[in-house]
């Protein structure tokens, strides 16, 4: 059965692959799996028959039969427990990826969302200055913390899995912003991911939504 999840008909990463959708696509294509998209504006997401879906008002959400998920998390948590490529068969493997999921969302990505969010409706505070280099440092801590454990490893934990996955869409969202080149061995584990075939095709069909080249019809 073709699963459908949902993404902005007008995302504001502008298709640069950071809206959570990239998540999931990448992890479909990851194991193989086809699925179908329904694009949702602004206004949509905030309508009865997505919050149905979502409670929260946003993306992605995930049906497949009679099962609804939504939080990225959670969905690749089913991709991954229904389709073998994204987590490690042997025990102890699989439960040190999901302990990875774990951190990716639980550790890494609040400072870098809060940082974010900072700069994007904080600036023109007048607290602003003097509140960055904190978050900044925030931020430097947890990358520092990774990239010790990292080392020069290809992975986080063995083989690819939904830790990596999820872990290099949370470092991707400091691209651009003179952070994470002070640790070379997480810039070249974004970019191994990211050279990876599943993450080019999830890539490119989020990118022809913003491009106009594919329908905006849910």
């Amino acid at each position: 059965m073709t699963c459908i999840i949902t993404a902005f008909a007008q995302s504001p990463d502008r298709g640069r692959g950071l809206a959570r959708d990239m998540r999931v696509r990448w992890a479909l294509e990851e194991v193989g799996q086809p699925y179908d998209v329904r694009l949702v504006t602004f206004r949509e997401l905030k309508e009865r028959a997505h919050l149905a879906l979502h409670p929260f008002g946003q993306i992605p959400t995930y049906e497949e039969g009679n099962v609804a998920l939504f939080e990225t998390g959670a969905i690749l948590m089913r991709i991954a427990e229904c389709h073998a490529g994204l987590l490690p068969e042997e025990p102890g493997a699989r439960a040190r990826a999901i302990a990875w999921m774990f951190a990716a969302l639980n550790t890494l990505e609040p400072p870098i969302v809060e940082r974010e969010m900072a700069s994007l409706l904080e600036r023109d505070k007048p607290w602003y200055a003097e509140r960055l280099p904190l978050l900044d440092d925030r931020v430097r801590l947890r990358l520092g913390e990774l990239s010790v454990r990292l080392g020069d490893a290809e992975w986080l934990d063995g083989p690819f899995s939904a830790g990596d996955l999820l872990m290099v869409t949370v470092l991707r969202r400091l691209e651009g912003l003179e952070i994470l080149e002070a640790y070379p061995n997480l810039v070249t584990y974004i970019d191994r991911a990211k050279a990876r075939p599943a993450y080019k095709r999830a890539f490119d069909a989020q990118l022809a939504v913003f491009t106009g080249k594919v329908s905006t019809e849910g």
